[in-house]
């Protein structure tokens, strides 16, 4: 074998060598790789295993404490219808008596405020299963409105509504008018609190290519402290002198059997924002037939 066939020789087996290497290289790379993002695939599900057995134990809590606050509200609402109706007879006989009628009409009202209450406590204890019809967000949203101008008028706050789809059909859905409609009064009515005297509460709506609505409700009050973002979904918790706190209890309630969600957050610019993400159609309904006038 001459020096020039030994060189050639060894050349084409230092290439045999470099071509396993570089594939040897590039399974390993590719092993690290799949290791790497399986590796985040199980943190993710994990993730994701303990927020839903949050959830799980949460709606568990919440069941129980609805069962519970539903039969104190029955026993409640008995008493209260009786003496609002003697509270009501006893303002009539006292119509010459000012000074005594007075503390009748007191008793009358705080039996009102009482009422309320149990309303508010039956409607977060009640049947959350949607009766389904076909719902446009461009006509519900502005119902809504009507229903809370009430509420803006008390506060002086100026609400600000708009959406570029308000008329078109990616704002049609499957819902509960009903229980729609009162999740939306609800986060308009906190959202004027929140905004006082002189502010502005802000809604939108759009619709995205996952066949997704998107409700938006913004105040420029206060903003949420960060330490109670994760309670205000709660019942019975409020930060507020008056009220049951129930009323974003209800508003999650509702969302949540149609399948959507709802998070608050605090705005950059000042104030908070409650968004609310629903299902066009909830999974494994028949297709409603959607017609637009």
């Amino acid at each position: 074998m001459t020096p020039t066939q030994s060189h050639v020789s060894m050349t084409d087996r230092e290439r045999e060598l470099g071509a396993i290497i570089a594939a040897y290289n590039d399974v390993t790379e590719r092993l690290k790789e799949s290791h790497d993002q399986l590796r985040q695939q199980v943190h993710r599900l994990r993730l994701e295993l303990a927020d839903k057995n949050r959830e799980l134990a949460r709606r568990e809590r919440l069941a129980a404490l609805g069962e519970m606050a539903a039969g104190l509200a029955h026993e409640i609402r008995n008493p209260l219808g009786g003496i609002q109706l003697f509270a009501g007879l006893l303002t009539k006989d006292l119509a010459d008596r000012p000074r005594e009628r007075g503390l009748a009409e007191k008793i009358s009202n705080g039996v009102r405020t009482l009422d309320g209450i149990v309303t508010d406590i039956l409607a977060f204890a009640g049947e959350a299963e949607p009766r389904l019809a076909p719902v446009h967000l461009g006509r519900l949203i502005p119902e809504a409105l009507d229903l809370a101008a009430a509420t803006f008028e008390q506060w002086g706050t100026q609400v600000r509504w708009a959406s570029s789809e308000a008329k078109d059909e990616a704002l049609m859905m499957e819902a509960d008018p009903n229980q729609l409609q009162r999740a939306l009064l609800n986060l308009l009515q906190n959202a004027a609190d929140a905004a006082g005297t002189g502010g502005c509460v802000e809604v939108t709506a759009s619709a995205d290519a996952q066949e997704r609505v998107h409700v938006a409700v913004a105040d420029n009050g206060p903003g949420i402290p960060s330490e109670l973002l994760d309670r205000i979904f709660n019942p019975f918790f409020t930060t507020k002198d008056r009220g049951t706190g129930l009323g974003l209890a209800i508003v999650h309630r509702i969302i949540e059997a149609h399948g959507g969600s709802v998070r608050a957050t605090n705005r950059e610019q000042g104030g908070a924002m409650f968004s609310v993400s629903l299902p066009k159609r909830r999974c494994g309904d028949a297709a409603l037939q959607w017609e637009i006038a």
